[in-house]
């Protein structure tokens, strides 16, 4: 059993009391429809003989009582039908609530190649699209149970006219039913060409979408444009391959329709007009019950493709991690400087020419880039050996290029730390020198922002990442170039108030950054060396990065840092 089919079945024992309403529902629907045209049928066709058969048999007509019970089962059919609607999309909805949190903590916690590898276009795509089909899957749950109910009440009725009228119905019922599958198979490949167009145009859009400026600046926009046509003209011949094979089915449905009516006529027509009548449309509303299943089957295709793409994900949240370790916040140990641990509160100046692989060393601290086996440790605890889960309890990281949320500032900054109230986050803004700012936003915390801060500017969106890492309590502060950007004046206010605020925590700060102001105010300096001088090196006078590439080439003994 796949970890979807594993979370649906959750869903269904959940949903369990709307499910069987709905089926309920869904059966009082298909029954009273037979019944309904049925009843119409012999009504209109008995009323119209005794009309025919002079004043006297049609005034000894009831017409009250069939009538009366026509209105009735026109009274039922709706009221059900609303409630048949009302039960499996509320029950379609609860488990869409939490199938979807679990497709995206899958995607978060998908290995670290795989996450990273997933474009925004793709991840919405199965989120929205995919999830959307699994729920309209969901949502027919009931065709099964009315198709029952249409074919009980239709043997029921057509038995009036005899057995003969019950078998031709029952048959071409069959016969509609190994169509409508045969057509299914058929349309399997249209249907995931469908699902895999529409997702490659989402993640198209995505793309482009995010990369707006930059086409504009070069003048790409047409090339852009033309990238996504292409894409849509794609999902266009899908959707045109799969409509094809969907025509044959309303084809099919038609035919049955018509033979079922043909068929059910002739072998009654020795029981009379209004018992004709009554087996005749009682055969075809009871093939019109099929409809819900029908569909369901013309469905299958995309239901499989979206299940595939939903369980490529959800499977890797299965992967069950070795026990890792229990960590302390102490010692960083790196296997190129074995006698120079890192312990906690140091204040580390990683160095290094651009390219060199600074900040691919802190990507692989927090765990989103895989470890190499004997080149860092934690605590004596290889890196390798330990989850990423619980390697990223020890970093607070912010790196160059920090996502934010379309939301608040209020909301960017309790992904530092959920808990914390007002007096903290003004604390943290304060502290990376933009409490001033956000006061004079309109709401203050509670002010919009825009998509990724589209409302501040690059030093501000840049703080406003570094405010959120001083939110969360971890005993590591990982800075990439945090001050890249931002005026002297800001970079000072921000030295300062970063070396107040790791004299008050006890943090130890691992640094990247090319600025003398902040390089200065780390005791400790290692420098990575590139392909010239693969090494990493410790130093403690805080010079440049030059000296520390001059120096890594005269320490040869030293092992390749492989991060």
């Amino acid at each position: 059993m796949t970890a979807l089919e594993r979370l649906l079945r959750e869903q269904r024992k959940r949903q369990a009391p709307l499910l069987l309403r709905a089926a309920g529902y869904a059966a009082l629907v298909a029954a009273a429809s037979v019944a309904l045209l049925g009843l119409s049928g012999w009504f209109i066709t008995a009323a119209a003989a005794a009309g025919l058969a002079g004043p006297i048999i049609a005034q000894g007509f009831n017409y009250m009582l069939p009538g009366a019970t026509i209105r009735l089962l026109a009274i039922v059919r709706t009221g059900a039908r609303y409630g048949e609607r009302l039960a499996s999309h509320e029950a379609a909805f609860g488990a869409l609530a939490r199938v979807r949190p679990a497709v995206f903590r899958a995607i978060v916690a998908a290995p670290v190649t795989r996450a990273l590898a997933c474009a925004t276009g793709d991840a919405t795509a199965r989120i929205v699209q995919d999830v959307a089909v699994v729920e309209t899957r969901f949502a027919m749950r009931s065709a099964g149970w009315g198709l029952a109910a249409a074919a009980f009440a239709g043997a029921g009725l057509t038995a009036f006219a005899g057995v003969a009228a019950t078998l031709v119905t029952l048959g071409c019922l069959t016969v509609l039913l190994l169509v409508a599958d045969r057509l299914a198979t058929a349309l399997e490949a249209p249907g995931r060409a469908v699902q895999r167009a529409a997702g490659a145009l989402k993640d198209e859009i995505a793309e482009h979408g995010a990369s707006v400026a930059e086409l504009r600046c070069y003048g790409l926009e047409s090339w852009a444009a033309e990238r996504v046509a292409a894409r849509s003209d794609a999902l266009g011949d899908a959707v045109m391959a799969q409509a094809g094979v969907l025509g044959w089915f309303e084809l099919a449905q038609a035919v049955a329709l018509a033979i079922v009516a043909v068929g059910v006529l002739g072998v009654t027509r020795g029981q009379g007009a209004p018992i004709a009548a009554l087996a005749a449309l009682a055969a075809v509303m009871t093939l019109d019950g099929a409809a819900p299943l029908v569909r369901r089957l013309a469905q299958r295709g995309a239901v499989r493709e979206a299940t595939a793409r939903l369980d490529a994900l959800l499977d890797h949240t299965q992967t069950i991690e070795a026990p890792a370790p229990a960590l302390m916040p102490a010692t960083i140990t790196f296997a190129q400087a074995p006698a120079e641990a890192l312990l906690p509160g140091t204040r580390v100046r990683i160095g290094g020419c651009s390219g060199a692989g600074k900040t691919r060393l802190l990507e692989t601290l927090v765990g989103l880039r895989v470890a190499e086996i004997g080149q860092i440790w934690l605590d004596g605890h290889d890196l390798a050996d330990i989850a990423p889960s619980r390697r990223r309890a020890l970093f607070a990281w912010a790196p160059q290029d920090s996502a934010l949320l379309s939301g608040t500032v209020r909301d960017n900054l309790l992904l530092g730390c959920p808990q914390a109230d007002s007096a903290l986050l003004w604390r943290a803004l304060h502290d990376a020198a933009l409490d001033v700012r956000v006061r004079a936003l309109p709401d203050g915390l509670d002010c919009w922002i825009g998509e990724n801060g589209a409302r501040l500017s690059g030093g501000e969106r840049r703080r406003l990442a570094l405010a959120r890492a001083y939110l969360r309590p971890a005993p590591w502060l990982l800075l990439d170039e945090p001050s890249e950007g931002l005026d002297a004046a800001t970079e000072r206010v921000i030295v300062s108030r970063l070396a107040d605020r790791l004299a008050a925590t006890g943090q130890g700060l691992l640094l990247v950054s090319h600025r003398p102001a902040l390089a200065a105010s780390c005791d400790t300096q290692l420098t990575v060396g590139g392909a010239s001088s693969p090494w990493l090196v410790s130093r403690f006078d805080g010079a440049d990065d030059a000296a520390d590439a001059t120096t890594a080439r005269q320490r040869p003994n030293r092992l390749p840092l492989s991060v």
